[in-house]
């Protein structure tokens, strides 16, 4: 009994604090841009289903804790629920002044501020969590220098040698060891030319990184290696500081670099080059949060706060795909009606949000099943 309690402190409550803080911020956003272009809005609720805590605001607002702590919704006066799907029936019941402060009856450009904002203010936060962890613990730089190579693998197959220091890869220069790390991840399969300084000589080599499954803070991800380790001479490693601009900067090139890594492998999950069986649901967040929370107590903060940066990332992402429902599905169905001049009507919209709502249980059902079968195969011990 009391283990369970510990696993349960271990991996649910941080789950629920990152979940918690990335909804909330996500359902804010909408929120305040709503507010700011004068729509009434109804709701804020943080999770589904039955209510645990609830209060009204000046402006009428209910807000609310539930009892399912995995999503939460922001409704809109005049809609039928908290997809934003209009009620018909109550937006012609309305007096023409009530009406004029739903969501529905606002200009497209609008309601699709509105939608936006929600994803946008996940990219935010990441932002500011990165500008945090920048500004106060820096960087550590690895020189591009190598170190070791595994045995068998495709940097050594290239012609690398220990000692090698990298200077360009495909002639963009290389000033640190994680930046060939990046570049080599995303090029799996394809030649890369490198130039190394071996001695007092400069060697130009030809390496193909070579598939390779790993874990990541969400999970399994498959990314391109050459096998190469980095030096571990105190010479090759120096302490980046920043201050609060430079810190931004950093910031705002961190969380691009995680947009495109997330955006390479939805594209090479759609052309076929990566497996379905990487996505992680919320079991695999649960795990992946209460490691990082153990990792809290041994070196600090940083990589429990760069989780939640990382997911608040892949949650605006994700709603931004154009899939109906999510917020992505309603700027195309906004973009739609920029275009035709009206709305889709609503039999159309009606099946649409039906397609995406069975889209959206399908993918949280698979994946799922893929953090199910993960855990019993480490339990089992299958495949090691």
């Amino acid at each position: 009994m009391l283990n369970l309690l510990t696993s349960f402190a271990i991996y649910v409550i941080p789950f629920v604090i990152v979940l918690t803080l990335v909804v909330f911020v996500h359902e804010f956003g909408h929120f305040i841009v709503a507010r700011w272009c004068g729509v009434k809005v109804d709701a804020f609720s943080i999770g589904f289903g039955p209510e645990l805590w609830a209060r009204i605001d000046k402006h009428g607002t209910r807000w609310r804790v539930a009892a399912i702590p995995l999503g939460g919704y922001v409704k809109f006066h005049g809609d039928a629920n908290g997809a934003s799907a209009p009620d018909p029936d109550a937006l012609g019941a309305m007096p023409e002044a009530e009406r004029a402060v739903t969501f529905a009856a606002q200009d497209v450009w609008k309601r699709a501020a509105i939608v936006f904002a929600g994803p946008f203010a996940n990219f935010v936060l990441a932002i500011a969590i990165f500008t945090i962890l920048f500004g106060a613990y820096g960087r550590m730089v690895i020189a591009p220098r190598i170190g070791a190579l595994e045995e068998g693998g495709a940097g050594q197959a290239a012609g690398f040698k220990a000692g090698d220091l990298v200077l360009s890869i495909d002639g963009a220069p290389i000033d640190a060891f994680s930046k060939m790390q990046e570049i080599v991840a995303g090029s799996a399969e394809r030649p890369l030319v490198f130039v190394v300084r071996r001695g007092a000589e400069d060697v130009t080599l030809t390496a193909i990184p070579a598939w390779r499954e790993v874990e990541s803070a969400i999970g399994k991800i498959r990314i391109g290696k050459l096998g190469l380790r980095a030096s571990a001479s105190p010479d090759d490693v120096r302490q980046e500081h920043f201050g609060p601009v430079a810190a931004l900067g950093q910031a705002v090139v961190e969380t691009w670099s995680v947009v495109e890594r997330t955006g390479k492998y939805v594209g090479g999950l759609v052309s076929g080059r990566e497996s379905a069986d990487q996505l992680s649901g919320p079991i695999g967040v649960a795990q992946a949060s209460g490691q990082m929370a153990k990792a809290a107590y041994k070196v600090g903060m940083a990589p429990f706060l760069s989780l939640i940066a990382i997911l608040s990332v892949s949650i605006g992402l994700l709603n931004l795909m154009p899939v109906p429902l999510l917020d992505g599905g309603h700027l195309m169905f906004f973009a739609i009606e920029a275009a035709r001049g009206r709305a889709l009507n609503e039999r159309a919209q009606e099946m649409a949000f039906r397609v995406g709502l069975a889209m959206v249980c399908a993918l949280m059902v698979f994946s799922t099943y893929n953090d199910i079968a993960r855990l019993v195969q480490k339990l089992t011990g299958a495949g090691s």
